[in-house]
């Protein structure tokens, strides 16, 4: 007996009729978005060696990969991201390239995600890849398209900018065992402060330690800097938010302050990211739909030492919000006219489609053996007209008249 014959596999869904154009009208307005800032479109394998993800930051556990063999038996993998294979594309392929490369992408990605928690194992993305510049003005570039793709997305929307090597330089101050830092990590990524607390508490108190208890404290406008400032102390956290609050200066005016915000403890669930990091929200769904941030380190990793930074939008996620908003059923697409064809007259009918198609109407053709058949099948569908083809042109005049 098929046990799993009519069920999708966990974490993954059908998706149908008007959620279907839904989601092609979201990823061309962004691929739109992308190539009018000239960057250009890339694909990359949908399996890749299980080596490309297994760097020496370790983005990825193995257990979070799905993994299978080719016919040689070496370990693959389904994609779990998409910057990283673009990172080897761009030290291999393109490692003669001029700099800077812009790059864009739309496809899938597929994490394993834990389980009960509501996520997706096969997400579609889209998204942009500066390559080959560490300049302030390419961190701008990358917000303000990030910006413009959240407005393509949604009235409202909210813009959070952070820094990872604030994160990483306080948990470096940290005296704790890695294992330690590393649930640390997970209970700041889950925004679970009562067991981050806990944690803390077994740990010597430090200005480290107190610095990550605020750390939920740490979100808002510039009055942020100012904080932070007051709990880490040295020269390397007030480089860390200088640099910050310069760029944070610099995306307000550009975007207004109402949409912006400041959060120094946000950190990615991708360990490569070494700078300015950001996450794009919309109303009416939980988390991040947008995310990105600078990576200066991971193409070195593939042996071409060149900074970079970018984005990716989650489409799926998109597609749920406007879905819910604009109140989008499961059903098929309507047709403006259904063509029903007499004996002898298909060829004529084809005919009359393609003409009335290339006119911008949707059109059907009848299965029905009847012209009372075809009707009863356009009151059904909601179809306002139908048109029969009744003569043969091989057979004298041309027929058909609008019923």
């Amino acid at each position: 007996m098929n046990k799993y014959d009519k069920i999708t596999p966990e974490g993954t869904r059908d998706a149908l009729f008007s959620e279907c154009t839904l989601r092609r009208q979201i990823e061309n307005r962004l691929l739109g978005l992308f190539t009018s800032r000239g960057y250009s479109e890339i694909i990359t394998p949908t399996l890749e060696f299980y080596d490309v993800f297994n760097r020496a930051s370790q983005p990825f556990p193995m257990e979070k990969m799905y993994k299978l063999t080719d016919n040689k038996g070496r370990l693959m993998v389904l994609r779990p991201d998409n910057t990283v294979p673009i990172a080897r594309v761009c030290a291999t392929r393109l490692r003669g390239a001029a700099l800077p490369l812009r790059l864009c992408y739309q496809q899938n990605i597929y994490p394993v995600s834990p389980s009960l928690k509501g996520r997706d194992d096969e997400i579609s993305q889209a998204g942009i890849e500066l390559i080959g510049s560490d300049s302030r003005m390419a961190d701008l570039e990358v917000i303000a398209a990030a910006i413009d793709a959240l407005q393509a997305c949604g009235e409202e929307y909210a813009l959070e900018l952070g820094n990872a090597a604030f994160f990483r330089e306080l948990m470096q101050q940290l005296d704790a065992p890695e294992a330690v830092k590393e649930s640390i990590r997970d209970c700041i990524e889950a925004k679970n402060y009562p067991a981050l607390n806990d944690i803390l508490s077994e740990l010597p108190q430090s200005d480290s330690a107190k610095a990550l208890r605020m750390l939920p404290r740490l979100f808002g406008g510039e009055e942020v800097f100012e904080k932070a400032a007051a709990l880490c102390k040295g020269e390397r956290f007030a480089a860390i938010l200088a640099d910050l609050h310069s760029l944070w200066q610099s995306v307000v005016q550009f975007s207004g302050k109402a949409r912006v915000t400041v959060d120094l403890g946000m950190i990615h669930r991708t360990d490569y990211y070494t700078g300015m990091i950001l996450r794009g929200y919309l109303s009416g769904y939980g988390e991040e739909i947008l995310s990105g941030g600078r990576y200066n380190r991971l193409i070195a990793e593939f042996g071409y030492d060149v900074p970079a930074t970018g984005f990716a939008v989650n489409i799926d996620a998109v597609v749920k919000v406007l879905s819910k908003q604009r109140g989008q059923s499961e059903t098929p697409q309507i047709s403006n006219i259904l063509i029903w064809a007499a004996p002898g007259c298909e060829a004529d009918a084809v005919e009359a489609a393609e003409n009335l198609r290339k006119k911008g109407l949707i059109v059907e053709h009848s299965l029905s053996e009847t012209l009372d058949g075809a009707k009863a099948y356009a009151d059904a569908h909601g179809i306002e007209r139908v048109l029969p083809i009744e003569v043969s042109k091989a057979g004298q005049p041309a027929g058909g008249k609008e019923d």
